[in-house]
């Protein structure tokens, strides 16, 4: 491949990865709702249900015993994700919650070097201080200030960010439909065996299907999807990286659907965020570019 279309893919990779932050942002407004209607475990037991059903007709044959074990563990580890954050937006608001989570940028490189021993370059170090100093403004400036919510949601970025670890370390070695379609079925399993020790088990209301269906099918059939397949070719530092765009679209989508303000401290740590996927992935694809 000539580096001008190793230049493109990777850029590609990185537009893919930012549509998946995208989606997600979008989705802590549509869960803070859901969840005022309807009980947590409740609504992720059905969330990673409907996830793990839409993907099984296409990828349950390609997922041997060697990927449904990796899978599975690694889903454990992103159940207690979703569970502290979903938890947390019981407490918080929407643009807190996206921006405190986006705090797994500090912990996906530390957790990999601990981990596995990843090395980390001078440009994705200074990647991560930019969105690590844009977190810092973003929630730092909260006229809220620190609460419950906060600190669950805080729990919710270390268990991403070990997520993302574990995802570039193991995701070379599995198909990856049939890798993320096991650790939705790992989460659905997780969490129908809490619903009921925990909440009434009850169907829900029929204003809570619509969010049940967007998280289910777009913000985690696909988007985990498109998250394993573009974390085969990428590290997790420069996977966390792109992925601090969630909190910047959180942020957004508070203020358009939420009601949710930002004063010009927390538009100038948005502003770092954004320079911080500039600095590590944008700019090293043009250069490349050019190169070739």
């Amino acid at each position: 491949m000539s580096r001008v279309n190793s230049a493109t893919v990777r850029l590609a990779y990185t537009l893919l990865l930012v549509g998946v932050t995208a989606v997600w942002g979008w989705t802590f407004v549509v869960v803070q709702d859901a969840i005022a209607a309807y009980g947590v475990l409740g609504f992720l037991a059905l969330r990673f249900t409907l996830a793990s059903g839409a993907m099984a007709p296409f990828v349950a044959r390609r997922a041997g015993l060697g990927t449904l074990l990796v899978g599975g563990g690694i889903g454990v580890v992103l159940a207690a994700g979703y569970l502290l954050q979903t938890l947390g937006l019981l407490y918080t608001t929407p643009t807190n919650s996206g921006l405190i989570t986006g705090l797994f940028v500090v912990f996906a490189p530390l957790a990999a070097r601990a981990l596995f021993g990843e090395l980390l370059s001078r440009r994705v170090m200074l990647a991560v201080g930019l969105s690590l100093l844009g977190m810092v403004l973003l929630a730092g400036q909260s006229p809220s200030g620190v609460r419950v919510g906060d600190a669950l949601t805080l729990g919710c970025a270390a268990a991403l960010g070990a997520h993302i670890a574990l995802l570039s370390r193991y995701a070379r070695e599995h198909d990856a439909g049939a890798l993320a379609f096991a650790q939705m079925l790992s989460m659905a399993a997780l969490f129908w065996a809490m619903w009921p020790l925990f909440e009434p088990v009850f169907a829900p209301p029929p204003g809570v299907w619509p969010a049940i269906a967007l998280t289910g099918l777009v913000a985690s059939a696909g988007a985990f999807w498109v998250q394993t397949a573009v974390q085969q070719r990428i590290s997790a530092a420069r996977a966390a990286v792109i992925l601090t765009m969630e909190p910047v679209f959180a942020a957004l989508f508070g203020y358009w659907l939420a009601g949710d303000r930002l004063n010009p401290v927390q538009l100038a740590g948005a502003a770092l965020i954004l320079s911080a996927l500039v600095v590590g992935e944008v700019l090293p694809a043009l250069r490349r570019g050019k190169k070739g």
